[in-house]
């Protein structure tokens, strides 16, 4: 075999063939994931074994009508207002707790507990008593989404900062670094991808929260479709509207993970 032929059968086998090339296409699996659920719930809805499930079909054209209407865009414009209030208040409040926990043991004894708590305590049965005490306005939605949203992002933060290994305060500490340069240019930098994730997860529950309280405390905005589709027995504009919470909850994480990636993740930038 001449040098020439040989180079040739080499990269031959080195390029990657139709199952690698695959294998490491991320979007195609994406989307061939979707196209597979939606043919398995158009099958599923034409076989008839529940009068209220609709098809994918009449679904998407459900979600087409709304949009096309502005009842969905209105509605999800009355949920934004308690979802970002309580996100807001979650995040200051979360990545403040969560650093003084992870940097001051007296302020940890005092305030784990409560997050531990909070975190496990079941939603669905603490909704009856903010609506007693707040009543059933904006207050008590926002409680909702401040309930599951900021126990997850006190306790990423509070982790994230007692999980900096001690070998970079060491360090610090060597270079007679003082205990402000300690916390503002090794703890904090070190923990802020952990605290991001956090943030991720928070804004995934304050979604949750959201949803929970316009459909038990008082059906306005998102939930005031689903509740006011299902009592009309519009199943299609129902699930439709569900479908849509699903969606915009995935884009917003998905997008929040690309700014994680960007921002804190050096191969990620790189390789973009």
């Amino acid at each position: 075999m001449t040098q020439t032929a040989a180079v040739a059968s080499a990269r031959h086998r080195d390029r990657p063939g139709l199952v690698q090339w695959l294998g490491e296409t991320t979007l195609f699996w994406k989307i061939l994931s979707v196209v597979l659920f939606a043919t398995a719930w158009e099958i599923a809805g034409r076989t008839g074994f529940n009068f209220s499930f609709p098809t994918f079909l009449e679904t998407a054209t459900a979600f087409f009508e709304m949009v096309a209407d502005g009842s969905m865009g209105a509605a999800y414009l009355r949920t934004a207002e308690p979802l970002l209030i309580g996100l807001a208040f979650s995040i200051v409040v979360g990545v403040s707790s969560g650093i003084a926990m992870g940097l001051r043991q007296d302020v940890e004894w005092f305030s784990l507990p409560l997050f531990i708590v909070m975190q496990a305590a079941p939603m669905s049965a603490l909704i009856p008593l903010v609506t007693f005490v707040y009543g059933i306005g904006l207050t008590a939605k926002v409680l909702a989404v401040v309930m599951l949203a900021l126990p997850v992002i006190a306790m990423n933060s509070y982790k994230a900062v007692r999980n900096v290994p001690p070998s970079l305060i060491a360090m610090c500490s060597s270079f007679m670094g003082s205990r402000r340069q300690q916390v503002l240019q090794i703890i904090l930098p070190a923990a802020s991808p952990m605290m991001f994730a956090g943030l991720r997860l928070g804004v995934a529950e304050g979604f949750s929260g959201v949803v929970l309280a316009e459909l038990l405390i008082t059906p306005t905005g998102i939930g005031d479709l689903i509740t006011f589709h299902r009592s009309v027995a519009n199943f299609a504009h129902m699930y439709a509207t569900i479908v849509s919470i699903v969606l915009v909850a995935i884009i917003t994480v998905g997008f929040l993970q690309w700014v994680e990636g960007k921002l804190f993740r050096p191969e990620k930038r790189s390789s973009a």
